[in-house]
């Protein structure tokens, strides 16, 4: 039955990036008007391949994408466009018009106001911290005023206070709105409708509720599937052992053996697809660089010497300059580490990946042991696998792109860890994984994060709060 009240309908659609990377096998859901509506599927599984499946930038290669007549389409994306972050603030809302309109400032200072953002027009973009940008992003969707809003991890480097003016904004937002996010707390204050995108059978599920709702019928159904194919194999088991014992010891066994080989084939094909769990990565180490002596001593804001097993969190607002610290401590310009030391570092938007490289190149550049074996065993436990690691930085996923962090950690033994918002892109699932591995690295470890359920799991934590 169509639903009349869609606002965005796939029909079947079917979309890959070439041959081996299937992204869409006659997918077909409907997003109803005024509804919110969270895509939820596994690292690389295709999630921002719909969003812009639906903005038109990609085309369907099979099926149809209907879309309500005049509709207008507004995205708040992961990361501001490397092209746009010298802009100032007034000419970056610019490129999201076709005619900029006299008295365009007005409306910005409405569109901030609005994400509870107060900053010069005359700022430049890549003079905001992590989470203005986040709120600027959203602002900019906004701007336009879209009949439907996409938002791409909107919370990504937003502190509390910023998650939860997102999420009150949503919960009173009176138009369409779909959200890819990890955050599964923040999904469910807001959430009545659920896709679930899977990265096996390439199909789209749809389910009416909130987001645990839609979690827990996703696990009831992987069982009953578990259920009917085990039942199923074990009657075929059953048969082929009939077929066997009949063998060709008379014509009319004969012909009830190949009855029997036709039913176990149409059996066959009842066999369901059973999606692949999206499973937390494996517990995995990130060693530590063998070193005698000072690792790193910290000369600003505070004077202070790191060395194994010490961590420190930075914390403080959205916009105190947390970020910028740790890149003067990585510059040394407010530290002086060890030029001995390896120095790992996950940034908010992988500054420290050179996006040309594929994976495998990214990974063998910092392995202390550059052994092809060891690089694509590293990388598969990171759901990275052989046909992945071909492929350019700048076509993975950022949940990929975040894995392979974390991959070049555990190969690249590095002496310190830099973190800044080490959760960002990552599916939450595999937080706890990620978080008891930080944990058990034996080196110093700065961090900036604004996910309680990660930093509650770090022990031996010191706290430098700025702004104070």
């Amino acid at each position: 039955m169509v639903d009349d009240n869609a606002v965005i309908r796939f029909n079947n659609v079917f979309f890959s990036y070439g041959t081996q990377k299937v992204i869409l096998d006659g997918a077909s859901f409907s997003v109803r008007k005024n509804s919110i509506v969270t895509i939820i599927g596994q690292n690389g599984a295709g999630k921002s391949t719909i969003f812009n499946l639906i903005l038109g930038k990609l085309n369907p290669q099979g099926g149809r994408i209907n879309l309500e007549n005049n509709i207008t389409v507004g995205i708040a994306e992961q990361m501001i466009p490397t092209n746009k972050l010298t802009m100032d603030i007034v000419t970056y809302f610019k490129t999201g018009v076709k005619t900029p309109k006299p008295g365009i400032e007005g409306a910005i200072v409405k569109s901030l106001k609005a994400v509870n953002l107060d900053i010069p027009l005359t700022k430049k973009a890549n003079e905001l911290s992590g989470g203005e940008k986040a709120r600027l992003l959203l602002a900019h969707a906004l701007f336009s005023n879209p009949d439907v809003l996409l938002l791409d991890e909107p919370t990504n480097n937003l502190d509390d206070k910023g998650i939860e003016h997102l999420t009150s904004f949503l919960m009173n937002y009176e138009k369409t709105c779909i959200v890819i996010s990890h955050d599964a707390d923040f999904l469910n204050s807001f959430t009545n409708g659920v896709l679930n995108l899977d990265n096996h059978i390439h199909k789209v599920e749809q389910y009416v509720g909130n987001y645990y709702d839609a979690l827990d019928e996703i696990a009831a159904k992987l069982e009953r599937d578990k259920l009917l194919n085990s039942r199923v194999a074990r009657s075929i088991k059953d048969r082929y052992l009939k077929v066997n014992k009949l063998g060709g010891k008379s014509v009319q066994m004969s012909q009830l053996a190949r009855r029997i080989r036709k039913d176990i084939e149409d059996d066959k094909e009842d066999i369901v697809e059973l999606r692949q769990e999206d499973k937390p990565i494996a517990d995995f180490i990130i060693p530590c660089q063998e070193f005698v002596g000072s690792v790193i001593k910290i000369n600003k804001p505070i004077v202070t010497e790191l060395n194994k097993n010490m961590r420190l969190l930075i914390k403080g607002p959205n916009g105190i300059g947390k970020s910028t610290l740790l890149r003067s401590i990585l510059a040394g310009e407010s530290a002086d580490i060890n030029p001995r030391i390896r120095v790992g570092y996950y940034s908010q938007d992988f500054t420290e990946l050179n996006l040309n490289q594929t994976a495998y190149e990214s990974l063998y550049e910092v392995a202390v042991e550059k052994r092809d074996q060891a690089i694509y065993a590293t990388a598969s436990k990171f759901l990275l696998h052989s046909s992945i690691l071909k492929n350019k930085i700048e076509t993975l996923s950022d949940g990929q792109k975040g894995l392979l962090c974390y991959a070049r950690f555990t190969l690249q033994q590095p002496g310190i860890l830099i973190l800044d918002e080490p959760t960002n892109h990552i599916n939450f699932r595999h937080i706890p994984v990620i978080a008891k591995a930080v944990n058990n690295y034996i080196g110093p470890v700065i961090l900036v994060s604004h996910l309680p359920d990660f930093v509650t799991q770090i022990e031996n934590v010191s706290d430098l709060e700025l702004g104070i």
